[in-house]
C-alpha cells in the first residue's frame, strides 16, 4: 500500500506531540520530516520521551515543500499565514492547519468540523482544524441550532485541562496554580466565539442569538466539559430523537441515553453528548479530550477524511477507563 508522505511544522508542543504519537502508529502515514526550530537538531524522543522505540526522527529546522502529500501546521496562532506566503507548497498537498489563522475560511481553507463539513473536506485540499473550545460547544448545540430551537440567548459553560494553555509555562498553568483551584478567564469574549458563530449561521441563516460563554481552568491536565442550555418548547424524546438523527453518520460523536462523565472522553477521539430538559430549558453536556478531538485527533480524522480513508483510521485509542 502506497504510503502518504507527511511532514509536521511545529511539532515540539502538546497538541504536535500528541500528533506525532497519532501519525507514528497510522497504517497509512509515511512520517517524512517534523519541523521545529526551537528543538532542531534533538531527537523526536528527547522533547516527547514517551516516543522512545516510535520515532528515530530528529527535529529539523529546515523546511521541504517537495514531495510532501499531507502537511500538519501546529505553529503559534498569528504565525501560519506568514509561514505559508514564505513556504510554498505544491497544490497537490493537503495542508491542515491547527491555529486560528484560516478558521474564517479565508484564503481557500475549508473549517474542518467533520460532523457538519465532512463532504467539504473530502475534496479539499487547504482544511482549518477548530478550536479546542469551539469543536465542544458547536457539537452541543448544532442539532439544536440546524432546528432553529434556538431563539434567545444561550448560556454555555466549559471547563479546559492544563494541556490546553499550551506547554510553554504560565503563571495560570503552573501546577501551584492549578490543583485544588478552579478560575474564569476570557468572560464572554472566548476566541473561539467567532468560528462557533461562522458555524451556527451557515447551519441556520438567521441565528443571531447571543452566546453567553463562561470558559473555566480546571486542576486536571486534558479534557473539555461543556453544558450548554437554553428555552425549549418541545419534548425531550424529540430533542433526543434530532441529536440521534444529526448525528447518525457521524464516526466519533455519540449522543447517550444516560448522564455522562468527562473520563468516557478523555484519550478518545469521541465527543459523547447527552441532552436533557428540565425547567423549561433543554440543556446539553458535550465531553471531549482537547488534545485529540480537540485538537490532534480531529486533525487526523480530517486528513483521513481527505485521503478517503474511513475516519476512524489510527484513532481507535481508548485503553483505559479510570
Amino acid at each position: 500500500m502506497t504510503k502518504i508522505k507527511t511532514a509536521v511544522i511545529g511539532a515540539a508542543g502538546y497538541t504536535g506531540g500528541e500528533l506525532l504519537r497519532l501519525l507514528v502508529h497510522h497504517p497509512s502515514c509515511e512520517l517524512v520530516y517534523v519541523h521545529s526550530n526551537s528543538q532542531k537538531g534533538k531527537t523526536v524522543s528527547e522533547v516527547h520521551p514517551d516516543l522512545i522505540g516510535d520515532c528515530d526522527l530528529v527535529f529539523t529546522g529546515e523546511v521541504q515543500t517537495e514531495g510532501i502529500d499531507a502537511v500538519f501546521l501546529g505553529l503559534p496562532h498569528g504565525q501560519t499565514k506568514g509561514f505559508l506566503e514564505e513556504h510554498s507548497f505544491p497544490e497537490t498537498t493537503v495542508v491542515i492547519d491547527l491555529s486560528t489563522d484560516f478558521r474564517d475560511e479565508s484564503n481557500g481553507f475549508v473549517y474542518g468540523l467533520p460532523e457538519v463539513n465532512a463532504e467539504k473536506i473530502k475534496i479539499a485540499k487547504k482544511i482549518a482544524n477548530p478550536g479546542c473550545f469551539a469543536t465542544g460547544i458547536q457539537l452541543a448545540l448544532a442539532p439544536a441550532i440546524a432546528k432553529g430551537w434556538v431563539k434567545d440567548a444561550v448560556h454555555i459553560s466549559g471547563t479546559t485541562g492544563s494541556t490546553g494553555a499550551g506547554k510553554k509555562l504560565a503563571e495560570t498553568s503552573h501546577f501551584s496554580y492549578r490543583t485544588g483551584n478552579l478560575s474564569v478567564y476570557k468572560l464572554f469574549t472566548h476566541q473561539h466565539l467567532k468560528e462557533i458563530k461562522q458555524t451556527f449561521g451557515q447551519l441556520n441563516q438567521g441565528f443571531d442569538s447571543e452566546l453567553l460563554f463562561v470558559p473555566y481552568r480546571g486542576n486536571f491536565s486534558r479534557g473539555i466539559w461543556v453544558t450548554a442550555y437554553f428555552p425549549f418548547e418541545g419534548t425531550e424524546e424529540e430533542a433526543v430523537q434530532a441529536y440521534e438523527e444529526f448525528y447518525k453518520d457521524a464516526a466519533f460523536t455519540h449522543v447517550s441515553k444516560k448522564d455522562i462523565d468527562l473520563k468516557q472522553a478523555v484519550n478518545t477521539n469521541k465527543c459523547i453528548v447527552y441532552v436533557q430538559k428540565e425547567a423549561g430549558q433543554l440543556v446539553v453536556y458535550s465531553a471531549i479530550d482537547n488534545l485529540l478531538k480537540g485538537a490532534s485527533g480531529q486533525a487526523v480524522q480530517n486528513y483521513n477524511l481527505a485521503f478517503g480513508m474511513d475516519q476512524r483510521m489510527g484513532l481507535n485509542l481508548k485503553s483505559i477507563a479510570f
